[in-house]
């Protein structure tokens, strides 16, 4: 198939390799523009997908909108099937969505009807989710609305965002390969009425760690932002927490450290992180950190 691919994170740069592999012509790659990289210089960094399509010889594509008459056109001008779509974050107008001769298909990652939107994920983390997945859904102009023509399942387990956005990425590329081979084999199914929730973006406040919450609560928090990695303040600095357990407590208030081993009493339990990061500095385990940083039993975060 002549396929326009729609995409900039690594999220999705799993299903633009499987299509190359499948044999179906990519006519363009879409992406965000660049954006502004690390500290020294500020220079524009491409996006991941923008970087791999290059790689492939790809024509690539970064507008900032597809709401103009004239990106449109240029759109509808590759002649596509179809246009595959994962994680792009441009609305795609109507007129985008109609282009194609098969329309618009969508990798998202979860199990729609439940957690439509921005951040699928980490919200599934965050609710204490069982199980999640990724669906192949034809697209049309509600937030995820459309309806699915072929889902993958997962359990949650102890995963970080990081980890299961992985496995949901190399889950969804070989679907929607299953799906191009036979389109007919796969119709569209309308997505349940019932169980509908909304996977809101992640807004920054959310990353610093609620003490005042349940440990079980505290410990998907860790998980749900993995990466970048929730925070908390200790001595003015920030100390991102990227792995932790769950301990029993019975003494201590919500944010206090209950013993000499990093140990933080939450609502109900207490939290033990067991990977920590400093600013500018690399991953290290709890005793590593303690012994130049020291964070004595009382201490309140």
């Amino acid at each position: 198939m002549r396929i326009v691919f729609m995409g900039t994170p690594d999220f999705a740069v799993p299903a633009l390799d499987a299509l190359v592999a499948a044999g179906h012509e990519i006519v363009a790659a879409y992406s965000q523009p660049p954006r502004p990289g690390g500290r020294r210089g500020r220079a524009l960094v491409p996006s991941p997908v923008h970087q791999r399509a290059e790689a492939l010889g790809i024509e690539v594509r970064t507008p900032v909108s597809l709401k103009g008459a004239d990106e449109q056109q240029a759109f509808a001008a590759l002649g596509a099937d179809v246009a595959v779509v994962a994680a792009y974050g441009l609305i795609l107008p109507r007129p985008v969505l109609d282009a194609p001769r098969y329309g618009c298909l969508n990798i998202h990652g979860s199990l729609l009807p439940r957690w439509r939107g921005a951040a699928p994920i980490q919200r599934a983390i965050l609710a204490g989710d069982e199980e999640t997945g990724v669906g192949i859904m034809q697209m049309e102009a509600g937030l995820d609305t459309g309806p699915v023509r072929l889902e993958g399942r997962t359990p949650v387990a102890g995963k970080t965002a990081g980890e299961l956005t992985r496995e949901l990425a190399d889950l969804g590329a070989r679907l929607m390969v299953q799906v191009l081979a036979d389109l007919d084999g796969h119709p569209a199914t309308p997505q349940p009425e019932d169980g509908v929730t909304y996977a809101a973006k992640i807004a920054k406040d959310e990353l610093r760690l609620d003490f005042a919450q349940e440990a079980t609560a505290a410990e998907r928090q860790i998980r749900a932002f993995n990466p970048p990695g929730a925070w908390v303040e200790v001595n003015g600095e920030r100390l991102r927490v990227l792995s932790a357990e769950v301990c029993p407590a019975t003494t201590g208030e919500p944010g206090e450290v209950i013993d000499d081993h990093l140990t933080i009493r939450c609502a109900s339990g207490a939290i033990r992180p067991t990977s920590v990061q400093r600013a500018g500095r690399g991953v290290m385990t709890v005793a590593d950190l303690l012994r130049g940083f020291p964070i004595p039993s009382g201490a309140r975060l």
